[in-house]
């Protein structure tokens, strides 16, 4: 009994110990403020539905600068060569708007899922989606009618 007593003490003894040890794992709480959310997108997705193929869909995304100092957007890029992304290379005024328009170039039959990654202030970024569905169109705008023969024919 004697030697279970120790055991157990000094078991809670390293216990102890190691919760006082100056490298144990100790969550930290930060109280520094977090930087204000400086660009606000109004939207952050956009579904274009269905989009005949061969058709480019374009939209426009629109976003806030809410500091209180002019800001520039560095870069602007897309996931992929068929989707295009155009913005204003001007600083853009505090608590004014703009446009970043985004155009999809609907080549590819299928499915499509891409994103848009806004770089601003000091490499922070921010991204848009856009999505759809590419449907192939028939090779004629509309079936041929053969009864607008027939109906020419008569009328003559």
């Amino acid at each position: 009994m004697k030697k279970l007593s120790i055991f157990v003490f000094t078991i809670a003894f390293g216990f102890a110990a190691n919760a006082q040890s100056p490298n144990a794992a100790v969550p930290t709480v930060s109280n520094a403020p977090k930087p204000a959310d400086i660009l606000i997108l109004k939207e952050t997705a956009h579904d274009f539905g269905k989009i005949p193929q061969g058709r480019p869909a374009t939209y426009v995304f629109e976003i806030t600068n809410t500091s209180t100092e002019p800001l520039r957007l560095e870069n602007v890029q897309a996931s992929c060569g068929c989707t295009t992304p155009e913005w204003s290379k001007e600083p853009i005024a505090p608590g004014a708007n703009a446009v970043i328009k985004v155009g999809y170039n609907a080549y590819a039959e299928g499915h499509f899922n891409k994103t848009v990654t806004i770089f601003y202030k000091d490499h922070q970024t921010k991204s848009l989606t856009i999505s759809g569905e590419v449907y192939k169109t028939p090779a004629t705008s509309a079936p041929e009618n053969s009864s607008v023969q027939l109906l020419k024919q008569t009328n003559q």
